[in-house]
């Protein structure tokens, strides 16, 4: 009997040693997972990531603002000005006689030196340079510095200051980095726009930004004077000193010179589109000047509403027309409008056939022409209404 309990009691100690060594040698087991198994699984959204970084910069580390300066960056270039301003010395004391019998005769005028900086780029191999007419304006020295340091004396072939344009023209041999002109009727507002020039005197300068808008009038960017441009708006920093570089794109390729900032904005920028530059460009190289017909008026958008505005102000000097068109504020004198009989107070409304509401229709018009074309101008002067031929002329100072 008591061996019989004896011989239980051993074999249910054997029963649980014998499941504790099976649970042992399973648990052991299942810790043996192949190292493939046991790596953590790869991260799908960040292997997607950086391919899609490596997509948007071209392979490796570098971004595609890096490729596209690394293309253009060589052929930009700084350019430093000089010109002697003189200036005379307003003073009774000149012409009093007993100041000139002590001091003799003082000259009246002073000179100055005075000292520009702007950007530009090569777009000839001859050691052709393209920037603003405005930089080099008046400049008795111009300086054309390259990348790599190398300084040359520059030559104005040409500039013309309506579309703020100029050539310059420096001897360094045929081996020029040469920047590569794309096409601004390609460009799409929230493109990439990539500005390289010497702003504040700060060479080789790079800021990046978008395409604000595009055609932003000359008025509208608030440009007085003869300025006939329709500008890229970009909100890439841009500061004085960068005027005359170029504007890039993502490809690094030219779509616009750098040429305005409104002083009264932050973070708003205007270049010119590169097609209008690349026509300017071919006459200045040749000295020849630019033709740019006018007709010699001054100008404000009119409509019913506003002219009824008008008409009713009893200090008002005349009546005018309650259409849509273009008012006449200025008539040049001796210009073509003058010769032809407008008048301050005429309401332009139709060109040649075509109606025209706004300012820069009639602009558009009238650049599109040639010097000496007959344009035929329909107006309404009260209440009658004039057929007049109106010869253009070639633009002249009317500030």
């Amino acid at each position: 009997m008591k061996l019989s309990k004896l011989s239980g009691s051993i074999r249910q100690f054997l029963t649980h040693l014998l499941a504790i060594a099976f649970g042992a040698i399973f648990t052991f087991t299942s810790l043996q997972v192949p190292a493939s198994q046991a790596e953590p699984a790869p991260n799908l959204s960040m292997e997607v990531a950086q391919s899609q970084s490596s997509a948007n910069m071209g392979g490796g580390s570098r971004s595609f603002v890096t490729a596209a300066v690394n293309r253009v960056g060589p052929a930009v270039v700084r350019i430093d000005t000089e010109r002697t301003i003189t200036r005379s010395i307003p003073d009774p004391f000149f012409d009093d006689p007993f100041f000139r019998r002590f001091f003799g005769d003082i000259p009246r005028q002073s000179q100055q030196q005075q000292r520009g900086l702007g950007s530009g780029f090569i777009f000839d191999r001859s050691g052709l340079v393209l920037t603003n007419a405005h930089v080099v304006d008046k400049a008795d020295r111009v300086s054309v510095r390259l990348k790599d340091g190398r300084t040359f004396a520059g030559q104005v072939l040409g500039e013309d200051e309506v579309t703020d344009l100029a050539v310059v023209k420096i001897n360094a041999g045929n081996d020029l980095p040469v920047a590569p002109l794309g096409s601004s009727a390609n460009v799409q507002v929230g493109d990439w726009a990539i500005a390289v020039g010497n702003p504040l005197g700060l060479d080789n300068t790079v800021t990046l930004g978008i395409v604000s808008t595009l055609r932003r009038s000359s008025a509208q960017v608030g440009l007085g004077g003869n300025r006939r441009l329709e500008f890229i708006q970009t909100d890439a920093a841009i500061n004085p000193g960068n005027s005359g570089g170029p504007l890039v794109n993502g490809n690094g390729e030219v779509i616009g010179i750098n040429t305005a900032i409104r002083g009264d904005a932050m973070g708003i920028g205007f270049a010119i589109p590169i097609d209008r530059a690349k026509s300017i460009a071919a006459q200045l190289q040749r000295g020849e000047q630019v033709a740019h017909p006018f007709i010699g008026v001054g100008m404000d958008d009119i409509t019913p509403e506003k002219a009824r505005r008008l008409n009713a102000d009893p200090n008002s000097p005349l009546q005018i027309a309650e259409v849509n068109g273009i008012l006449v504020v200025r008539v040049v004198p001796n210009s073509p409008a003058a010769n032809a009989g407008i008048r301050i107070g005429d309401v332009i409304t139709e060109v040649d056939g075509k109606r025209i509401t706004k300012s820069d229709e009639l602009l558009n018009i009238v650049e599109a022409s040639r010097v000496g074309q007959t344009l035929q101008f329909k107006i309404q002067r009260g209440n009658r209404t004039l057929q007049i031929s109106l010869r253009t002329a070639q633009l002249r100072d009317i500030s």
